[in-house]
């Protein structure tokens, strides 16, 4: 548990990384969509999500530098 822990915390292990945990979220539910389309029965393109939700954060990422 400390390992995965660790891939969402910053350098000091205790403060969570917004970007980071963003990015869990994101895998995490990248492989809940897929394993929905698998059992029900529909296709999924796990690349074409890949890339949207890689532009949805980049975008975010590039708002929020410009916002600050």
């Amino acid at each position: 548990m400390k390992k995965l822990l660790e891939l969402i915390t910053g350098d000091d292990n205790v403060t969570l990384e917004p970007a980071y945990v963003w990015w869990a979220v994101a895998i995490i539910a990248g492989l809940a969509l897929e394993g929905y389309s698998v059992y029900s029965g529909h296709t999924f393109d796990m690349t074409a999500y890949g890339v949207g939700m890689g532009g949805l954060l980049a975008g975010a990422g590039f708002g929020r530098k410009l916002g600050s």
